[in-house]
């Protein structure tokens, strides 16, 4: 099990669970975080960028060109920024995402 700490946009906390090998992009849809994910994970858009902790950031494998690209057109975006959708939560027993204030989920997700 994996223990992701969403930091909401005004702050506040909040856990969810998620099983090995799910992708952050999913978990954090399905716990209502306003992330678009517009491409449905093919890095073609930053919709659903979010910043890691950044005692967390080591966690995880460096992000691929194509990531670092799509991150360079993300409002907000900081050294700590990851695209959601390129995470994946495989050995990782906790994780703390901050949600950037830019983000909108414009579906209604």
């Amino acid at each position: 099990m994996t223990r992701v700490t969403f930091i909401e946009r005004d702050g506040s906390r909040r856990e969810v669970e998620a099983q090995p090998g799910d992708r952050l992009l999913d978990v954090a849809q399905n716990a209502g975080e306003p992330l678009e994910g517009t491409c449905e994970g093919q890095m073609a858009c930053s919709t659903c960028h979010v910043i890691i902790d950044a005692g967390d950031f080591a966690k995880l494998p460096p992000a691929v060109e194509e990531e670092e690209d799509m991150l360079d057109l993300a409002a907000g975006a900081t050294r700590y920024s990851r695209l959601a959708c390129q995470i994946w939560l495989d050995g990782i027993e906790a994780l703390t995402v901050h949600i950037p204030p830019e983000s909108k989920n414009m579906q209604g997700r």
